[in-house]
This record gives C-alpha cells, sequence and structure tokens, in this order.
C-alpha cells in the first residue's frame, strides 16, 4: 500500500494541501466491469495507475470492459484479489456482503480494498480490514449512463469517503484528488442519511422532470409553427425539452445558490385556485403525475410559509 505517516500532524498536513501525497503507481483490480467500475477504473488508468483485470460476469460488462479497460484480463473475482494492489468492488449493494466474504481466503492482505457503494460504510469490510487490508467506503456522488463522458464527469465531482481509521481517510483522500475529485469526509453511521439525500436530489430529479416532459408534451400537441423542426432546426418530438431547459437549469441553479427563497410559482405564493386548475389539468394526462404534483406542492408550500393557503386545495376529495 502506499506509505503515508500515521501521525496526526502528517493527516493534518495532507488535508490542509491542495497537492497530498499521492500513492504509488498500483496495480488495480476492478470487480465487476458495470457502469461505475469502469468509469472508475479509467479514470485511475489517466491518473497513473495500471488495471490489469476486471471480473465481467456478462456480455454487456465484457463489452463494456474491452472498450473501457482494454489493457485488462477478464478474471474471476477470487484471483483478481490475490494480486490487486487496489481493489475496487463495484456491485450492487446487496452483492457486496456475499462478496467480501468469498474474497476473504484470497485477498492479498496489502491491498487497498474500497467499495463504491453510497449507502454501505466501511463496516461492511471488516472481514478483509481484519486480515490487513486498508478499507475504505469511496462513493463517487455522480450519475453514471454508461457512455464515456462518465469517467471525465468524476472530475467534476465529490467523493464520499468513510474509513476505519485516519490512514484509510488519507489513502481515500489521496486517490480521489488524483482523479481530479474533491473528497468528502462521511460518518460512518451517516452512510444512509447521506446516500438518500442524494437519491432524493439526483433520481427523484429525474422523475419529477420526465413528468414535467410528459404533462408539457400533451400540452403542445397538436400546436403548429413553433413544432415545426424546418423552424426551430430539431426534431418536433424535442420540443418539450426544449421549452423546460433553459427552466429547469435555471431553477437548479438558482436553488443550489439560494435554497428555499428561490422558490416561484403558485404553491410558493399561496395561491390555491391555480393550484387546483393545475391538479385538474394534469389529472388528465396521468393521475399518478397529478399526485406527485399534490405531494411536491405541499412541501413546497411549508417552505414558503403558506401552507394554511394551499394544503386544502390539495386533498384528493377537491378535485
Amino acid at each position: 500500500m502506499p506509505e503515508f505517516s500515521d501521525s496526526p500532524d502528517a493527516v493534518d498536513q495532507l488535508s490542509g494541501i491542495p497537492n497530498p501525497p499521492t500513492p504509488a503507481r498500483l496495480s488495480v483490480g476492478v470487480i465487476s466491469a458495470g457502469r461505475v467500475g469502469t468509469a472508475l477504473g479509467a479514470a485511475l488508468e489517466r491518473a497513473g495507475h495500471i488495471v490489469t483485470a476486471a471480473s465481467a460476469p456478462s456480455g454487456r460488462s465484457r463489452t463494456r470492459a474491452a472498450q473501457r479497460l482494454p489493457e485488462a484480463r477478464v478474471d474471476a473475482p477470487a484471483v483478481i484479489a490475490e494480486k490487486a494492489e487496489l481493489l475496487i468492488l463495484a456491485v450492487p449493494d446487496t452483492e457486496l456482503p456475499a462478496l467480501v466474504d468469498d474474497l476473504a481466503a484470497r485477498i492479498n492482505p496489502s491491498a487497498i480494498v474500497l467499495h463504491t457503494s453510497g449507502a454501505l460504510g466501511v463496516g461492511v469490510l471488516a472481514p478483509l480490514a481484519r486480515l490487513g487490508c486498508t478499507t475504505i467506503a469511496f462513493h463517487p456522488a455522480m450519475t453514471f449512463v454508461d457512455d464515456p463522458d462518465d469517467t471525465a464527469r468524476l472530475a467534476t465531482c465529490c467523493i464520499g469517503i468513510t474509513a476505519a481509521d485516519e490512514i484509510g481517510h488519507a489513502v481515500g483522500q489521496a486517490i480521489a484528488l488524483e482523479i481530479g475529485a474533491e473528497p468528502v469526509r462521511v460518518p460512518e453511521s451517516a452512510r444512509p442519511l447521506y446516500h438518500a439525500a442524494l437519491a432524493h436530489g439526483a433520481n427523484h430529479l429525474v422523475a419529477l422532470v420526465d413528468d414535467a416532459v410528459v404533462a408539457l408534451r400533451a400540452a403542445l400537441a397538436g400546436g403548429v409553427g413553433l413544432d415545426d423542426p424546418e423552424i426551430v432546426g430539431g426534431s418536433a418530438d424535442s420540443l418539450a425539452e426544449r421549452v423546460l431547459a433553459p427552466l429547469v437549469r435555471a431553477a437548479l441553479e438558482n436553488a443550489l445558490a439560494r435554497g428555499p427563497s428561490a422558490l416561484t410559482g403558485p404553491a410558493a405564493r399561496g395561491d390555491a385556485a391555480a393550484v387546483t386548475r393545475h391538479l385538474a389539468a394534469i389529472d388528465t394526462v396521468d393521475p399518478a403525475i397529478a399526485d406527485a404534483y399534490r405531494a411536491q406542492s405541499r412541501r413546497a408550500a411549508a417552505q414558503s410559509g403558506t401552507s394554511a393557503m394551499i394544503d386544502p386545495a390539495l386533498e384528493k376529495d377537491n378535485r
């Protein structure tokens, strides 16, 4: 493993400088070649490490490994674990405990082992830590969509790091900085809340925007002129996305900069009549979208101090 001093002064110095000491060039093993594993493996190769092997249990993962980690051999997890100096466990949360148990008999005891789960901390790697491995929960706060830009996005994101000791934190921080990311310390006990916040902000944002696109497409159906591809230079099917894009981007930027004070619209200003009309209109498109609108309007009203005016209009009996 990389040589870091375990003194408090050394750890403090590492945390306080922009370019801390980095690990030596490491032989990297990736289990398995999914979206996150291959993106992280490619990022580590850009930083000068060598991905020597990856597990790829499906045809799709073998294709992904060949495209993104072309120098890596495809091998069984246990074989990879025997030789890797840095072992990345990028498997679904539900598979991680069993994988750790399986690898314990074959793991290189001097390896750095990190998993990429957001919800799980470093405790799940305890069987490997007891063997001597440096263990780290290393979660990129980023969405991965299975394209080459996934690796580039790692350089723009934060990495949620949880480790059993300061040496583990220092190693995790150094690896994150090497790939251009920003390391953020997450306490072990806070991992479920940390992950829930990210899922709520990212996954649910996708669901919300998709609902808005569906409703807007219904509203614009049958329109003429602006949705003519010869006029706007694109597909008529993308009109709803083009209308929403600048609004959604501005709203997101304002929310991140200003918090709840960036809220606008009928729920924020206490316009119950407008909310009632919105619910009736959306219900004709998809009652499930109306239910989501109702829930989010209730939350927006609470954040804006308008609940007393809005909540009565949100009852289903008022449709």
